[in-house]
């Protein structure tokens, strides 16, 4: 049962849950704004699930073999909103979501992307951002929309890219900083600080 002070968050993960595990983390403490009332796994055996299970967290499996994006969408729509969620948060969720799934979770569907948007959007991002010679990067929190990747940032985390970087060293800092980063902006967003208003992420 969702505290009367806390908003009800699903989550939707694809692998390990490492961001996952910071909002589980922060979601425990009692000031914290948002309660996570469900994890749903498009992969049978993500590792985020037994994360889940070991805060208490119910968890649910839909996977996306086999159906249409609009059907396995449809499937997730329903299974968050028998749980109640408020709110949705992705995680290294893998799929790209119809157009239909973002308009119905308009201004209430945040993402994590490893870089400072706009700028690199999509896959590949630290190959990128090393190829370019960039001397920062970061991760951003964005309300989602239909366009990938596109959407409004609600807070980003900068770090340093060294001349001795690779793909993996670059993507470890990044994800350090993702970790402080999605607590942060879901707490934003759950309070009201910011909200999405004609296509602009908006701050009170």
């Amino acid at each position: 049962m969702t505290p009367a002070n806390k908003i009800p968050v699903g989550v939707l993960i694809s692998g390990r849950g490492s961001n996952l595990q910071t909002l589980l983390d922060a979601s425990r403490a009692q000031s914290f704004p948002a309660h996570i009332v469900l994890v749903i796994a498009n992969v049978e055996n993500a590792g985020g699930l037994a994360r889940a299970s070991a805060a208490g967290v119910p968890v649910h499996v839909i996977t996306h073999k086999g159906k249409t994006r609009e059907a396995f969408d449809a499937q997730l729509d329903a299974a968050l909103r028998e749980a109640g969620v408020e709110l949705v948060c992705l995680a290294g969720f893998m799929r790209i979501l119809s157009d239909g799934f973002t308009r119905a979770w308009e201004g209430k569907l945040l993402n994590i992307h490893p870089s400072l948007l706009p700028a690199y959007k999509g896959t590949r991002v630290h190959e990128r951002v090393l190829e370019a010679g960039e001397k920062q990067s970061g991760a951003s929190v964005h309300f989602v929309v239909p366009e990938l990747d596109a959407g409004p940032v609600i807070a980003q985390a900068a770090v340093p890219v060294l001349a001795t970087d690779t793909p993996e060293t670059l993507a470890a800092r990044v994800l350090e900083a993702e970790h402080g980063l999605y607590a942060t902006a879901l707490r934003l967003v759950c309070e009201g600080r910011v909200t999405l208003q004609n296509g602009a992420a908006v701050t009170a």
